[in-house]
């Protein structure tokens, strides 16, 4: 099947023209203006933006957390990302008691069947020994190029510093890429037991008792750590001045270091943890203030950050009320497990399905940051670190007809009921936005139409990366 999407402004990671693009199958055949083929279907792009689908690399489907487990699946999460623009999700595999092979293929079975857009993992390492060692040493084989180390979390994932450098090494040995979670977990335990024992149990708490001074001197660390091991690091959720003033300094030094941060960084801060619905806004790391805030606008405006992902990992507000999905009830417990303790809160937030449309309006029509940077930061660049590209975030012939036809003058009142999220309220409710996926193309067929759902479980592929990029 043939389709020709005609007269629209093509956008990429670094140019901005009128064209057409034909789709031949499941690959883009050809990019010009004035083409033409009598056997494909037109879809008239005329005043609309052309981009390549959103490439998300940091969401946790079905991920069990405090007794309940993350409110969307494979299904689900694929479906909004799929709503927002977003055509390729990266999840992450917990380690267990068993070879990683096996934890790699039980999170597939999970996802096989549900995937409704194409997906890839990132495998944690939680657990390290001379098995282990061995077992990374093979990830590639499976498809998988990159591995996740935490410096939080103790008991339960937390790596010590010389566990991290030899995964560094192994990494780098493998030609992997480490991913790293900066938060200093002694300093986190120590104040959380000590707001406990005061009766300081709202969620206000979870952010004081992870305090960002914690996150810059991780992020140093561990930067130190890979340059010690020779190694490229790759530092996700980015949520504090402090680790954008880390990230350029290491990068001055000629480290291969990037850098991740989230919409919920760039709009909330610790404020909204003391609403009554506060606990809506539980993410770890935690939110910070207006001054975190801007600072990581800059540093996503002058390409000291390389990539925006979301970390989606939604919870029901109030998991004792169920919700209408797909004409069936569901409810699922939620963060009112944590009513009158913070530490019982599942930490995470909803935000595959809010990424593209809310950086568009209050990123590239405020002027933060460019319609071209807007497609490297969500897509391109994190192809090219992945070792995605070109078959993922470009328009170029051969490619993936990973497509997204944007509406730039539609105006609407965001919220649930646009999100499609499978949980009870959406962070940037009654939000205005100027701007908004109209048809979205995965692999050359249309899986979104405007208001209509047109995907389905099971045709997401499984995507085995090549060699990670530094950038």
């Amino acid at each position: 099947m043939k389709t020709l999407i005609k007269s629209g402004t093509i956008i990429t990671s670094s140019e901005t023209f009128q064209g057409d693009i034909l789709i031949d199958g499941e690959r883009i055949r050809l990019i010009g203006k004035n083409l033409d083929d009598a056997g494909a279907q037109v879809v008239d792009a005329a005043g609309k933006l052309i981009m390549p689908g959103g490439i998300d690399p940091h969401v946790h489907l079905d991920l069990p957390m405090f007794g309940t487990v993350s409110s969307d699946d494979h299904y689900t999460g694929h479906k909004a990302a799929a709503y927002g623009g977003t055509t390729t999700v990266m999840d992450f595999v917990p380690q267990g008691d068993r070879k990683l092979e096996e934890d790699i293929e039980i999170w597939r079975n999970k996802a096989n069947p549900k995937a409704a857009i194409d997906y890839s993992f990132h495998m944690n390492i939680t657990r390290l020994d001379n098995q282990v060692e061995k077992e990374i040493s093979h990830l590639s084989g499976l498809g998988i190029n990159t591995v996740k180390v935490f410096m939080a979390y103790n008991e339960r994932l937390r790596l010590n510093d010389g566990e991290i450098f030899r995964v560094l090494r192994i990494a780098k040995e493998n030609g992997l890429l480490t991913l790293l979670h900066a938060e200093n977990g002694d300093v986190v335990d120590i104040l959380t037991a000590e707001a406990l024992q005061a009766g300081k149990t709202s969620p206000e708490w979870h952010a004081h008792t992870r305090p960002a001074w914690g996150a810059v001197e991780t992020f140093l660390r561990g930067s130190a750590l890979a340059a010690q091991a020779g190694a490229p690091i790759y530092v996700v959720h980015m949520n504090t001045a402090g680790e954008v003033e880390q990230l350029r300094y290491v990068r001055q030094k000629g480290l291969p270091v990037m850098g991740e941060t989230c919409p919920a960084y760039l709009f909330f801060t610790t404020d909204h943890l003391r609403q009554p619905d506060g606990a809506k806004w539980i993410c770890s790391p935690p939110l910070r203030t207006t001054e975190d805030n801007q600072e990581l606008w800059n540093g996503l405006a002058d390409d000291s950050i390389q990539t925006i992902g979301t970390d989606h990992c939604p919870f029901f507000f109030d998991g004792k009320k169920p919700i209408i999905y797909e004409n069936e009830e569901i409810a699922i417990p939620g963060k009112e497990l944590g009513a009158n303790d913070f530490t019982k809160i599942p930490n995470g937030l909803p935000g595959v399905g809010d990424r593209m449309p809310i950086m568009w309006t209050y990123g590239v029509r405020s002027g933060k940051i460019t319609a071209n940077q807007f497609v490297a930061k969500t897509s391109t660049n994190i192809a090219k670190i992945f070792g995605l590209y070109p078959r993922k975030g470009a328009l170029l012939p051969g490619a993936d007809a990973d497509i997204v036809v944007w509406d730039p003058d539609r105006r609407l009142t965001y919220g649930v009921a646009y999100s499609h999220h499978r949980t009870d309220y959406n962070l940037f409710e009654d939000w205005e936005l100027v701007g908004f996926p109209e048809k979205v193309f995965l692999r050359g067929r249309m899986i979104v139409d405007g208001d209509r759902w047109l995907g389905k479980p099971g045709m997401g592929e499984f995507l085995i990366r090549g060699n990670p990029q530094i950038l």
